[in-house]
């Protein structure tokens, strides 16, 4: 409500100037404005020319500014500020540009604050300010507009105002009176401002508009303003649209529900929603839950039935409770405890491994003695190829269980043993619960395939969470994360598999128990080619027994020649390689059978891969073979020896680590120390160099087992004398020559058989490792089992020389 009295307004001798259009040619008609005008900063809006406005002033230095100005002509500069939020205003705030208006009206405020009607005049710019207090004053100059009355200026006009009045129809905020405003504006410079005075841009867009002189480049700006608006309008109509049309589909589906509800209640129906609770109630019910889980899955149901549908958290809560009744909390298949079918089953899918058949029937036994007897840990160590994974399905299929295999090769996410907590998205329980799920028993044959190639980095250690998987005393609570309550693994029969133990974490090697899977002999992969390899071959190709045949000689030819591994993978994909081959002259008519001999055997698998070097190394003073242990088994090594003159260096290559380097200089040592012992008459070793070599350099080589072979290639240089080539040793040297046990002995053992070795020095205190050895892999060997070096001489040279007639080494 306006006080009357407080209001002024122009006196009748001063009437308030109104210019003409802008635009207009005829400037006598126009005010005169001073050369010198008060500014007023103003806040987030631009006033143009010919636009009335309506401006709040607060402040002493503005109230000032406004009776300086009724007391005058009442002309002022309103400059727009560049930035809103300044509380002392400097010249520096202000644009350059700015507009000449004249004051209509003035209300005062009860809080000595002030209401006034302004209208623009023209634009001025302000050339220099003259005054800066009580308030700013400045010289300023006119801007007249530069208009060009052409067809592209009318073109422009025309198109702002068409897109301005489709604009008005969109915007709710612009009155509709404004299309028939803008309808009558005839000049070009008018409607540009008029239009960008009412457009919901920023104060320095409007600035910009402000600040165009010529008419056309201020209708273009204003063009684009509009655009931009009109998209910005469009895309919010749109969304605005989509959200009713949604709200209206959401009414809708409600409506249809509640009439759907009514007729289900008039059927004596229940809705989807509280059929759902009660199927997921009798699946809870009929799982036959562990209280503590039973307790959980009728919480989360609670949570469930109290949520809509639509949550996101819905579908998460749901998937959790339908993992819940799918596990086999007290599903258990019984155990077939007959032991001699389970020995029948185990002896047809596998040729030997006794010690896991025996343990497997051990299990069974107790078993039948003792009902609640916990799974076994069990770990197959063994080469590549010698049948640890396949053995695990045999078990399964022997005692009547489920099977379960996980590969844990590069797995590096403890989460993939123990899953993921629900609180992230996409989360899933561990393999562990999964393989549980898969099986549908909770007393399955687990295979953890690979365990030697777990790894580990930022994401957690999965080794340290299967320390609680694999250990007896702690697997009856299990708790996955995602799962979130315990699981008894104690019924699972753990099986895990290496091909080396060094890997594997002490802790988690000290709750398994280890069983070692050996290589086989020539003799057993004979058999088992012929058993097993050969007709899941034939059947595999689409062969018969009656289209190929292959001879004891030829199997024994590709283990020889083509293939050198302590398992049979190779030997198989030699044998599949022979019966594609036949395949392809069968298929093609070319033959009807094939009878695969010896001498056949290059035109099917090509040039022999392998050979026995063993005779050619050895006929030669320096040389020594031993016997070393590989991942893929047992292998044998030539160890040679020379020298050159020099100053008594002893040099090492081969790709040696530090401890076979070290072994290296124990042998040197001791043989320097005890030349008279074993009759060495070489004495000058200052004036020579000792070069030892193992040859294939780009194979790393470790260990201190090769310590008595380096001993007998540097004794046999010396004394120019050979070693004999059916002779192999293992074990490490002291300083005192003492001969020191080493491991691996089944596999060496099996590789000297291999190569063709007959007599094996081993050190005495290996003599017990020969159990493990299979007989047929000791027939036709002559074990000498050693305290000292000394003992060697007679055996690697073949006798002892005569005490009266020593031959002399190389360096006499």
């Amino acid at each position: 409500m306006k006080d009357k009295e407080n209001q002024e307004e122009l006196p009748d001798k001063e009437p308030v100037p109104v210019l003409p259009e802008a635009g207009d040619p005829d400037k006598s008609k126009r005010i005169k404005i001073p050369g010198e005008l008060p500014i007023l900063p103003v806040k987030d809006t631009v006033v143009f020319p010919s636009m009335v406005a309506a401006l709040s002033v607060y402040t002493e230095r503005d109230i000032k500014l406004l009776n300086h100005v009724l007391a005058g002509n009442r002309f002022l500069a309103l400059v727009a500020q560049k930035e809103k939020d300044m509380k002392v205003v400097k010249q520096s705030d202000l644009y350059e540009y700015a507009t000449a208006a004249v004051v209509l009206q003035m209300l005062r405020m009860p809080d000595n604050s002030a209401k006034m009607l302004v209208q623009g005049i023209s634009r001025i710019k302000i050339d220099e300010y003259t005054q800066t207090e009580p308030y700013f004053s400045a010289k300023i100059s006119v801007r007249d507009d530069i208009i060009e009355n052409d067809r592209e200026t009318e073109a422009l006009a025309r198109n702002a105002a068409d897109q301005f009045v489709r604009m008005i129809s969109l915007a709710p905020s612009l009155p509709e009176e404004l299309k028939i405003a803008i309808v009558n504006i005839d000049s070009p410079s008018r409607l540009a401002d008029m239009i960008a005075s009412h457009l919901n841009i920023s104060v320095a867009e409007k600035q910009q508009v402000l600040e165009s002189i010529n008419v056309k480049a201020r209708l273009q700006k204003v063009t684009a303003l509009i655009t931009g608006e009109m998209e910005v309008l469009e895309m919010a109509t749109k969304i605005q649209s989509q959200v009713k049309n949604e709200m209206e589909k959401g009414q809708r589906e409600y409506y249809l529900r509640q009439q759907l509800k009514a007729i289900q209640d008039e059927l004596g129906e229940g809705d989807e929603r509280s059929m759902e609770m009660k199927e997921l109630t009798k699946k809870i019910e009929d799982a036959k839950m562990p209280p503590e889980a039973k307790k959980e899955a009728e919480r989360e149901l609670s949570r469930l039935s109290k949520m809509p549908s639509a949550s996101a958290e819905y579908t998460v809560s749901r998937t959790y409770l339908d993992l819940l009744v799918a596990l086999p909390w007290s599903v258990t298949t019984t155990d077939r405890l007959d032991i001699p079918a389970a020995r029948k089953i185990l002896d047809e899918d596998h040729y030997d491994l006794e010690k896991v058949k025996e343990r497997i029937l051990e299990y069974l036994a107790v078993r039948k003695l003792k009902q609640d007897m916990k799974g076994p840990i069990l770990c197959f160590v063994g080469p590549p190829g010698t049948g640890k994974t396949s053995v695990g399905m045999s078990i399964a299929r022997a005692i009547g269980r489920k099977f379960v295999r996980m590969s844990l090769g590069g797995v590096r996410d403890e989460a993939e043993i123990r899953g993921h907590r629900r609180t992230y998205i996409g989360a899933l329980p561990g393999r562990i619960i999964q393989g549980l799920r898969k099986a549908g028993s909770n007393n399955p044959v687990f295979m953890l395939d690979e365990i030697d190639k777990l790894g580990a980095d930022f994401r957690g250690d999965p080794s340290a969470a299967l320390l609680e998987v694999l250990d007896p005393e702690q697997n009856h609570s299990f708790e996955d994360h995602y799962l979130d309550i315990p699981f008894d693994l104690r019924n699972v029969m753990f099986i895990t598999t290496a091909n080396l133990l060094d890997t594997v974490p002490p802790a988690l090697r000290d709750r398994m128990e280890v069983l070692e899977l050996p290589g086989y002999t020539a003799e057993e992969k004979i058999f088992i080619a012929k058993q097993f390899t050969i007709p899941k071959q034939l059947k595999e190709h689409g062969l018969t027994h009656e289209q190929v045949t292959l001879d004891d000689d030829v199997i024994k030819l590709i283990i020889t020649d083509y293939t050198r591994e302590a398992g049979i993978r190779n030997l198989e994909r030699e044998i599949a390689t022979i019966f594609r081959k036949v395949a392809k002259d069968v298929a093609s008519g070319e033959k009807q059978s094939v009878h695969v001999a010896a001498d056949q055997l290059h035109h099917y698998l090509g040039p022999i891969k392998f050979f026995s070097e063993v005779a050619e190394r050895t006929t030669e003073a320096g040389v020594a073979t031993g016997l070393a242990w590989t991942q893929a088994g047992g292998d044998i090594l030539f160890i040679e020896a020379t020298s050159m003159p020099g100053t008594g260096k002893l040099m090492l290559t081969g790709q040696l680590g530090d401890v076979m380097k070290e072994s290296a200089q124990a042998a040197m040592s001791y043989i320097r120390t005890k030349l008279n012992k074993l009759e060495i008459t070489f004495k000058d070793f200052n004036k020579y160099d000792f070069h030892i070599h193992i040859p294939a350099g780009a194979i790393p080589k470790d260990g201190p087992s090769a310590g008595v072979t380096m001993a007998m290639s540097l004794i046999s240089l010396l004394k120019n004398k050979p070693i004999l080539s059916n002779v192999a040793m293992t074990g490490e040297i002291t300083l005192r020559g003492r001969v020191l046990p080493v491991g691996g002995i089944k596999e060496k053992v099996l590789a000297a058989k291999r190569a063709g070795i007959t007599t094996i020095l081993l050190p005495r205190r290996n003599e017990k490792d020969l159990v493990e050895v299979p007989e047929n892999a000791k027939k036709d060997i002559n074990f000498v089992f050693i305290e000292k070096v000394d003992e060697m001489l007679p055996v690697v040279f073949g006798s002892k020389e005569p005490e009266k007639k020593k031959k002399k080494g190389i360096f006499s």
